[in-house]
């Protein structure tokens, strides 16, 4: 739930501001317009994922797990894939905070995987009881 809750924050942040977060991402660049625009689809990429997390855990916390499973592991995904992002552009882009968005996405990803293999976990044990 407090990543779903961090990634509409991010993404509000990002759709306000877009070049606030993207800075620490692709650095100076974050300032240009086509680098704002991109942040912006980012910050909704990230609301649209978050809320639709939140909506499912606090609609069916435990009676139907699938639903948030989905939205979990969707988001789970596109952090994933922004870490891959980033290591394909790793030597242009800034020195010391690529290490910072890597960490974080990367942390998010697996944390994102780690809540929805316990979720299938779970499942499958009450399952077979």
């Amino acid at each position: 739930m407090a990543v779903a809750a961090g990634r509409v924050a991010l993404g509000l942040a990002a759709l306000g501001w877009p070049s606030v977060p993207a800075r620490p991402w692709v650095g100076s660049a974050a300032d240009d317009l086509a680098a704002r625009v991109f942040g912006r689809a980012l910050g909704a990429r990230d609301v649209a994922l978050g809320l639709g997390a939140l909506t499912a855990l606090q609609r069916h916390p435990a009676a139907e797990p699938g639903s948030a499973c989905a939205w979990v592991a969707a988001g789970a995904l596109s952090d994933a894939l922004d870490v891959a992002a980033s290591l394909a552009s790793w030597h242009e882009l800034p020195r010391i905070t690529r290490w910072l968005v890597v960490a974080s996405a990367g942390g998010a990803a697996l944390t994102g995987a780690a809540a929805v293999l316990s979720s299938a976990t779970s499942r499958a044990s009450s399952a077979s009881s």
